[in-house]
């Protein structure tokens, strides 16, 4: 059975997951935690609730995202599970977007960026469409939705009926695509291909905001609407 714990950090509001089995085993998804204090509610809860932390899962790597990921990888000695292609985001649209808003970029990334001299390449764990990432009894399909950015994954636990989405699906809205990276036309592909197949009582647990499940966004989402649907050649 999988167990969630909700957190929100940051100014962006980001929602962070720990996620765990009946064993204790757990995951973290995109640990936006901003400072020492939000920090250490992650951490504080797994104390308390004797967790065992697997590995840090990021839906991608928007600053917002991964503010508190390599302290949490340095605390647990853990991998840290991303799409290759978010090194894009790390040098290119974080930089850009931290300093339209003023913000501190994140602490250096060392599990993607191979050349730094802190960290090694190996303790970044590369996923692509079809890996599966296994916390104790638990295991998370990979579901490749770039267009948010272009290494945007959403993890799929299929026997618990639960979907991270990230910044890709939200309850009522989808994820902005004017970021450098981003793609319109590719998310709605990403939504409507990989995401409006699944079961309607899957429920999603997105970046930001409330939980939904597929069948409201599928009735009720005013972008995913057939005129919405990504331009055909």
């Amino acid at each position: 059975m999988i167990h969630l714990e909700y957190f929100t950090f940051n100014p962006f509001q980001e929602r962070c997951c720990i996620a765990w089995d009946n064993n204790g085993y757990c995951a973290f998804v995109d640990p936006g935690c901003y400072d020492s204090d939000e920090f250490s509610r992650l951490t504080d809860f797994v104390s308390k609730h004797n967790l065992k932390p697997v590995c840090i899962m990021l839906t991608h790597a928007h600053f917002d995202h991964i503010y508190g990921m390599t302290a949490l990888a340095k605390e647990y000695g853990i991998p840290v599970y991303a799409h290759p292609e978010e090194g894009f985001t790390i040098e290119n649209t974080n930089p850009m977007v931290c300093k339209c808003y003023g913000l501190p970029l994140p602490e250096l990334f060392p599990m993607i960026c191979e050349d730094s001299e802190e960290g090694s390449a190996s303790e970044f764990k590369p996923v692509t469409e079809g890996d599966t990432i296994e916390v104790g009894d638990l295991k998370f399909e990979v579901l490749e939705t770039p267009g948010h950015s272009r290494g945007g994954l959403c993890f799929y636990e299929r026997a618990e009926g639960v979907l991270f989405s990230g910044d890709t699906l939200f309850a009522g809205a989808i994820g902005r695509t004017d970021h450098p990276g981003g793609d319109y036309d590719l998310l709605m592909k990403s939504i409507f291909e990989k995401l409006m197949i699944l079961e309607g009582t899957v429920a999603v647990i997105p970046g930001h905001g409330p939980e939904t499940d597929i069948a409201s966004e599928r009735n009720t989402n005013p972008f995913l609407m057939p005129f919405n649907e990504p331009y055909e050649d």
